[in-house]
């Protein structure tokens, strides 16, 4: 389904890499492991890639069949979602000189994030990209990002808990799933907490 937006179809989208026992993380996640145990090898298919590369300021790179798949992801995002978690910083209060999240001072972004989180903080300006602190809920982070991506969609850039909050609430458009030939045995699964969210789907 889609969202009026002036005429313009905005999608609210995702893309996660998942194991291929279901697993989108790892058991044991800590601040050291933020993925879980092994859960970084979800993602050794995109290192290599020079579309990836790319987006994280690297040069050089592989060209294959997983390259228009990844530049997909990309391709007519104007906002981005995430959770606290996946910016940074820990839980509670952000204090008096907060963390700048994982991302260092220029983050692969370059449009406006907004971070799910239940403590008020200013905008974060770094190169490129604004981060916004949204304190009252997924629907006003929906509302406040399709303003900001100007009729592009909004991809939700993560954790698996924020993308089962948009699933659960019947918001999400359309998600793209990289299937990784690894058993993790246990960790995060992205299709949990749903309730009994009745999600139709069809493969596009």
């Amino acid at each position: 389904k889609h969202h009026d937006t002036g005429g313009a179809m905005s999608k609210l989208r995702f893309h996660i890499t998942m194991s291929l026992d279901g697993f989108v993380a790892g058991p044991d996640q800590s601040e050291q492991d933020p993925l879980g145990k092994r859960g970084e090898e979800l993602h050794q298919w995109l290192l290599p890639l020079a579309a990836f590369r790319e987006a994280h300021g690297d040069e050089g790179g592989e060209v294959n069949a997983s390259t228009p798949v990844v530049e997909g992801w990309w391709e007519n995002v104007g906002a981005f979602v995430m959770g606290r978690n996946m910016f940074g910083g820990g839980r509670g209060p952000w204090g008096e000189s907060p963390w700048q999240g994982w991302w260092g001072d220029d983050p692969p972004f370059r449009r406006p994030v907004f971070v799910l989180t239940h403590h008020a903080r200013e905008p974060l300006e770094l190169q490129g990209t604004t981060f916004h602190f949204v304190t009252d809920g997924i629907e006003s982070a929906l509302e406040q990002s399709r303003d900001a991506a100007g009729g592009k969609d909004v991809s939700i850039a993560g954790g698996a808990d924020v993308a089962q909050q948009y699933l659960a609430a019947g918001l999400v458009d359309e998600m793209a799933i990289a299937i990784v030939p690894l058993w993790l045995g246990g960790g995060t699964r992205l299709f949990e907490n749903l309730g009994d969210a009745a999600i139709q789907l069809r493969q596009v």
